[in-house]
């Protein structure tokens, strides 16, 4: 049996996702505190099952697989587990984001209403950067929050992101956000 992406990020870990974690997903993804944010989350248990079953965790493998070069990969998608207890409490993923300009590798996360203002998105951000950062050809990543997200814009700038300019998606207003490697890199000297 092959090993199993786990990234350490402190009091949480970033894992891929298993089957046995789409009742956990779809709580989360049903929560209106995550749905209103990440357009096109909220789906029935039926649908979470077919996309983790025929698509996120396959893209997992293939992602996997071309590490170190993802040019071309689409999503890696990670389940956010607290340590302590071992239970899925939310996700960081990163994939292609077809409606920024390339290069459009972005990342996103979500966090269970009951685990929120806790430091977990900014720990789970900072440890899938990392594991990008240091194990893929990545150069830059980007990152999108809709304007009135005000924890996920401060979770970005606390990860070192910079504003770029605002876009309209799906007719909604987002601030963009980009980072590069070299950037990256000096921001967690500090």
């Amino acid at each position: 049996m092959k090993e199993i992406l786990t990234i350490d990020c402190g009091d949480i870990l970033l894992r891929e996702y298993q089957l046995e974690d789409v009742d956990a997903l779809y709580e989360v993804t049903s929560q209106p505190e995550v749905y209103e944010f990440i357009p096109n989350s909220n789906a029935t248990r039926e649908q979470r099952l077919i996309w983790m079953e025929k698509y996120e965790i396959p893209s997992n493998k293939e992602f996997l697989a071309a590490i170190p070069n993802i040019e071309g990969q689409n999503y890696l998608n990670l389940g956010i587990i607290l340590k302590e207890t071992g239970q899925f409490i939310g996700f960081c993923n990163t994939g292609i984001k077809d409606e920024l300009l390339a290069p459009n590798r972005e990342i996103g996360y979500a966090i269970s209403k009951d685990y929120r203002n806790k430091g977990y998105s900014t720990m789970a951000a900072r440890g899938l950067m990392k594991y990008l950062f240091e194990h893929t050809n990545l150069e830059v990543l980007n990152a999108v929050a809709l304007i009135e997200n005000i924890s996920s814009n401060k979770v970005l700038q606390k990860c070192g992101f910079h504003y770029i300019t605002d876009v309209v998606i799906d007719n909604q207003k987002y601030h963009h956000y980009k980072l590069t490697k070299n950037e990256w890199l000096k921001h967690k000297e500090k």
